[in-house]
Parts: C-alpha cells; sequence; structure tokens
C-alpha cells in the first residue's frame, strides 16, 4: 500500500514541481518588471493597474525596436557598437550577449541546423548538437566545422570543432533538437 502511495506522490512532484516553477519564474519575473515600473507611471495615473508595467516594457522595447532599425538611428547604432567593441572587459560581455542574443532571434540565427556528430567512431556514440560555422579557414582549419554542442539540464553548451564526415544532419525542427538535449534526452521528438 505505501508503494502505490509513493508512487502517487513522486507521480504529483513530476507535474506539480515544473508546473509550479514555471509559473513561480513567471510570476517573480512579471511582478518584479511590474512593479518597478509601476514606481514610475502611479505619480500619473489615479490607482495602480496590473499588469501596466509590462506592458509598459513591451511597448517601450518595441519602440526602441523601431527607432534602432531607422536610417537616422542606425550611425548613432554603429557608433555605440564600435564604442562597446572597443572598450577592455566591455567588449567581450558587449560581443558575446549581442551574439548569443542575435543567435536565437536575430535574422541571422544560428541554431537553426540540428546535426547528429560521430563523437567516439569505435564505441558509436554521437551527440546531437547545431552546426555554427562550416567555413573555419580563418582559424587555417581545413574540412572542419565548428559544432554546438549543448549541456543537458543546462543552458551552457561547448563547441566542438569535428571533421566533417562525423556530421550528419537531422531531418528535425532546431527547437525540437534544443529541447531534446537540453531535457536530457527525456522529451519526445
Amino acid at each position: 500500500m505505501y508503494k502505490i502511495l509513493i508512487k502517487y506522490f513522486f507521480n504529483g512532484l513530476i507535474f506539480l514541481v515544473p508546473v509550479g516553477l514555471t509559473i513561480y519564474i513567471f510570476y517573480i519575473s512579471f511582478t518584479t518588471i511590474d512593479n518597478f515600473i509601476q514606481s514610475f507611471v502611479t505619480e500619473y495615473l489615479p490607482k495602480q493597474i496590473p499588469g501596466i508595467g509590462i506592458l509598459a516594457v513591451i511597448i517601450i522595447v518595441t519602440l526602441l525596436g523601431y527607432i534602432v532599425q531607422s536610417f537616422i538611428f542606425k550611425p548613432i547604432h554603429r557608433l555605440i557598437d564600435k564604442l562597446f567593441q572597443k572598450t577592455p572587459i566591455v567588449k567581450v560581455l558587449y560581443t558575446s550577449v549581442r551574439d548569443l542574443l542575435s543567435a536565437f532571434v536575430g535574422q541571422d540565427k544560428k541554431f537553426d541546423k540540428p546535426v547528429l556528430v560521430l563523437m567516439n567512431k569505435s564505441e558509436s556514440i554521437y551527440k546531437i548538437g547545431f552546426l555554427t560555422s562550416s567555413d573555419l579557414s580563418k582559424l587555417g582549419v581545413i574540412n572542419m566545422v565548428a559544432v554546438y554542442l549543448p549541456h543537458s539540464y543546462n543552458f551552457s553548451g561547448e563547441i566542438f570543432i569535428v571533421p566533417i564526415e562525423n556530421i550528419k544532419p537531422l531531418n528535425i525542427p532546431s527547437s525540437d533538437a534544443m529541447k531534446y538535449i537540453v531535457s536530457g534526452a527525456v522529451t519526445k521528438i
């Protein structure tokens, strides 16, 4: 009897923890941003309106995106970009964050080619990753490609330079490949 109760308990945990954690993270993010913006907006509004902070952030970021794309702001954007790229220490952080964001949501998405990589020929061990660069001639490397291999249950990964013959393209959506890897292969494709 107690084994059945323990089984039910763990089934409940498997359901509750991901749902609860997701809701909690969204709630904390929402209320933190909302409260921060509310503190500025309440001077101008007669009462608090839940969600006005999030709405304000969405509008401001969208307007900023529009302004950044305008021909008037492009020289300023290039100037800021050059300034940040020439400043020691700031350069590393700025370019890393900029490149990572543009890899996921920019116009030149980088994680759009899921591949299967042969890691150990004698053991037939493979990993799923993303082809990020097929031309490494600037590194002096020929017939090899760069593959990003995300870690499971983590939002980090490593870049491996592998022979092109060890790469097999996968015919699945990139988002499915990423979910599969990050979940430790427990998410169904």
